[in-house]
């Protein structure tokens, strides 16, 4: 399973989630971000900042 944590992007934010693709996890967490966030515009490096925040949930721990 692939990890977010959207507090490693947004300070203080405890919300997560976890998925099989990284896809999965990107639209989730670019869902999340719209949602809770109040962002209207997903920029392509907002795009990238989450990606280089995903990992394998394994190593999380």
């Amino acid at each position: 399973m692939r990890l977010f944590e959207c507090g490693t992007l947004v300070p203080g934010c405890a919300w997560h989630t976890r998925a099989d693709s990284d896809a999965e996890v990107v639209r989730r967490a670019v869902e999340h971000l719209k949602n809770a966030h109040g962002e209207t515009i997903i920029r392509e490096n907002m795009v990238d900042n989450i990606k280089a925040r995903i990992r394998d949930e394994a190593t999380a721990a």
